[in-house]
């Protein structure tokens, strides 16, 4: 009996083929079926075409119709379906000028980038593996489906890619194509830098992200991904630091402090891999909460500032570059906790506040004023109270009060 979460999705295998038509899992869940691994997303293979797949579901969406693929909502759930197809021309290195439907299902696998990716496996779990990737998983090797140089000259991404799986599966990589790999590296500058920002973002979240980084300088792949031309040694710096488990944003926040960046080239660098504009700011305020790190310690003022989420990822950060140096991971928790506020937004008093207490008209004088009341509520030198901080006020500054 085929296992969850394939259970979901095996009545639209059934339908498929109760209309006349075959269809089968393939790609990632099945390698990662085999593998074990958590699946994410369940591809779906068919001989029906995209019109055909319409006429037996009656709610789907176009999501890559030209290219034969439309999502399957099913039970509140959607699946992505692609029909059987042979791609031929890719003049950009990326996407087939020309793609032709088939009804063949070895065909449809034979133009897919791995063995390990090029696996089907039936509504009853049985698997149509034609290019031997379960021996490829079994060995731990990434290779490609048939010849290495035309598999990358089509898509060059798939150059990534591999460095992507390299990086995630702790495979090696068969010696026919890592030899491509090292010739074709420079067909990556003909990439969207969306793509190769989502490939190099995984793969910098992988167990064996050091070989991966190692095998992106030595190929010289480096020179054409978004700002690092000039930069392999702060990649060869990088590889060397990653015995720790860091997530996405610490990974970059390290990637721009090995590359030794200046703070005024940090945002054009990120804005080169066309990272989403929250993000860039989130990684500019951890990369410089690191270099705070690296020449000073932590205390109220400074965890109140950062937060508890960025002091911690700064923290670790610091642990990874200084091994031998104390770890105040446990401090900033303690530290955090024992905040009377978290935030400004926690202030029981307001500028609104402030003009009633002092019959004064808006100005500059109320910021310095909150941060002074703000200031001494984290110090606990006021309470957090409105009432109590008036009082305090009035003592402070006696000239506030009007009224």
């Amino acid at each position: 009996m085929i296992s969850h979460p394939f259970s979901k999705a095996v009545p639209i295998l059934k339908s498929i083929e109760l209309s006349g038509y075959q269809a089968y899992f393939v790609g990632g869940s099945v390698r990662d079926h085999l593998l074990g691994r958590t699946i994410a997303d369940i591809d779906i293979a068919t001989s029906a075409s995209p019109e055909e797949l319409k006429k037996i579901f009656p709610k789907t969406t176009d999501v890559g119709i030209e290219h034969g693929t439309i999502l399957i909502h099913y039970k509140g759930t959607p699946f992505e379906v692609t029909t059987f197809r042979t791609e031929s021309g890719y003049t950009d290195f990326r996407r087939p000028d020309k793609v032709s439907f088939i009804r063949s299902l070895e065909e449809d696998l034979q133009r897919r980038d791995f063995t390990m990716n090029a696996i089907a496996m039936d509504k009853d779990g049985r698997i149509i593996d034609p290019f031997d990737g379960q021996g490829a998983i079994n060995k731990k090797l990434i290779v490609t489906v048939g010849n290495p140089d035309e598999r990358f000259g089509e898509d060059a991404l798939r150059i990534l890619r591999a460095v992507r799986f390299l990086s995630q599966l702790s495979f090696l990589i068969e010696k026919y194509t890592l030899n491509s790999i090292h010739k074709h590296g420079f067909l990556l500058k003909n990439i969207a830098v969306e793509r190769k920002a989502a490939e190099f973002e995984k793969m910098l979240q992988g167990q064996n992200r050091s070989k991966a980084i190692e095998l992106i300088c030595s190929s010289g792949m480096y020179q054409f991904l978004p700002g690092l031309k000039q930069h392999k040694e702060g990649l060869i710096n990088l590889s060397n630091r990653l015995s720790r488990e860091l997530d996405s944003d610490e990974m970059w926040a390290l990637l721009l402090y090995e590359l030794n960046l200046e703070s005024s080239e940090i945002e054009s660098f990120l804005r080169g891999w066309k990272l989403p504009v929250q993000k860039i700011k989130k990684l500019k305020q951890l990369h410089s909460w690191l270099i705070y790190r690296i020449s000073g310690g932590w205390n109220k003022d400074t965890v109140y500032k950062a937060g508890a989420e960025t002091a911690i990822h700064a923290e670790k950060l610091f642990a990874c570059i200084f091994p031998e140096k104390d770890s105040s991971l446990s401090y900033i928790d303690e530290l955090y906790k024992n905040l009377p506020i978290k935030s400004k937004a926690d202030l029981n008093a307001t500028g609104n506040d402030l003009m009633e207490w002092s019959n004064k008209r808006p100005g500059p004088w109320i910021r310095v004023l909150l941060e002074e009341i703000e200031k001494s509520v984290i110090h606990g030198e006021v309470v957090n109270e409105r009432e109590k901080i008036r009082e305090w006020l009035s003592r402070c500054n006696p000239g506030l009060e009007r009224n």
